[in-house]
C-alpha cells in the first residue's frame, strides 16, 4: 500500500512538471509572437532626409547627378525655360576654384563668352592647372537671358535678376541703376540661383569669380560688412594679374541679394569681375587673372 502511494506521488508530481513545462513554453511563445519584428533596413537608408535649405523658396532638391563622383561635366540644374545648366571641370586637385558668366544674360553677352573661352582653353591645356586645384567652370547660368536678346536678357524667364536673388540683404526690389528690378519673391525662388546655391553648399569650393559688365574694374565681396581679408586678397590677385583696378566696395547704388556677396556670407572669398564694356571678353587680360589665382591656391 505504501509503495502504491508512493507510485502515485511520483506521478502526480510529474504531471504537474508537465503542466509548468507547457505553461512557460506558451508564455514564451506569447513573448516572441507579440515582440516587434526587427528593421533590418540599413541604418543609411532609415536617416531622415534633410529639406532642400532655402528660405522660402520652392526649388527643387539637389540634383541626384551631384552627389555622384563628378567627371568632366556636372548638370547643376535647368532655367526657368527647362534648358541645362552645366559646369565643366579640369584638373583633379581639392582646391576647388569655380568661374561664373553669364548672370545677365544677352545684356552681358560677352562674360559667358568668356566662359566659353575658359573652357575651350583649359580644355585643351589641362596641364596649366595646379596638381591640387580643380578648376570648375560655369559659362553660363543665364541661359534663357541669354536666347532672350537685347536688354531684357539681362533678366531671366520670371523678369527677375539672378543678382538680387540671393541670400545676402536680400530684397523683393532691387535696384539697377535708377531702375527698381525684382529680386525675386523670395531668396533662391529662381531656378538658376537655386542650382547655383546647392552647388556651392554641397562642394564648399575655395573661391569663385564672377563676370560682369561693365565698369572695367575689381571688388572682393562682403555681406553686411568689411570684406574678409581673404576676399581682398583674391581681388588684389585677380586684378594685379589682368591689370584691373581693385576697389574696396561698390558704391554706385545699393545692390541687394548679390551672388558674390552671399558667398561671402557663406565664408567663401569671391569676386566681382567687370569687363571693360559689353563686348569684348578681354581674354588675355582674364586668362592672367584666372592663371595667378590659380598658382596661389596651388601654394
Amino acid at each position: 500500500m505504501q509503495a502504491k502511494n508512493i507510485v502515485i506521488t511520483v506521478l502526480v508530481l510529474a504531471l504537474v512538471g508537465v503542466v509548468i513545462f507547457l505553461f512557460l513554453g506558451m508564455s514564451s511563445e506569447t513573448i516572441v509572437v507579440n515582440e516587434e519584428t526587427p528593421d533590418t533596413t540599413p541604418v543609411e537608408e532609415r536617416l531622415p532626409v534633410e529639406p532642400d535649405g532655402g528660405i522660402g523658396d520652392g526649388a527643387e532638391p539637389l540634383p541626384e547627378v551631384i552627389e555622384t563622383a563628378r567627371g568632366s561635366e556636372t548638370l547643376l540644374g535647368t532655367s526657368v525655360e527647362g534648358t541645362e545648366i552645366r559646369a565643366y571641370h579640369f584638373g583633379n586637385g581639392t582646391q576647388e576654384i569655380v568661374l561664373i558668366g553669364g548672370v545677365h544674360g544677352s545684356y552681358s553677352p560677352n562674360t559667358s563668352a568668356l566662359g566659353d573661352e575658359f573652357v575651350s582653353y583649359f580644355t585643351e591645356n589641362e596641364s596649366d592647372i595646379p596638381e591640387n586645384v580643380l578648376l570648375t567652370i560655369i559659362p553660363n547660368l543665364n541661359p534663357d537671358g541669354t536666347a532672350a536678346g537685347g536688354t531684357a536678357g539681362r533678366f531671366n524667364t520670371n523678369d527677375v535678376d539672378l543678382n538680387r536673388n540671393f541670400d545676402c540683404e536680400w530684397s523683393a526690389t532691387g535696384v539697377w541703376r535708377q531702375q527698381e528690378v525684382s529680386g525675386g519673391s523670395a531668396p533662391f525662388s529662381e531656378p538658376e540661383a537655386a542650382a547655383l546655391r546647392d552647388y556651392i553648399l554641397h562642394y564648399e569650393p575655395a573661391a569663385a569669380v564672377v563676370w560682369f559688365s561693365a565698369e572695367g574694374k575689381v571688388y572682393p565681396s562682403a555681406c553686411a560688412g568689411t570684406p574678409s581679408n581673404a576676399s581682398v586678397e583674391l581681388a588684389a590677385t585677380f586684378a594685379s594679374a589682368a591689370g584691373y583696378p581693385a576697389e574696396a566696395e561698390f558704391d554706385a547704388y545699393a545692390i541687394t541679394g548679390d551672388m558674390v556677396n552671399w558667398m561671402a556670407k557663406e565664408k567663401i572669398p569671391a569676386i566681382s569681375v567687370l569687363l571693360s564694356d559689353h563686348q569684348s571678353t578681354e581674354w588675355s587680360k582674364n586668362l592672367a587673372g584666372v592663371k595667378a589665382i590659380l598658382n596661389t591656391y596651388a601654394e
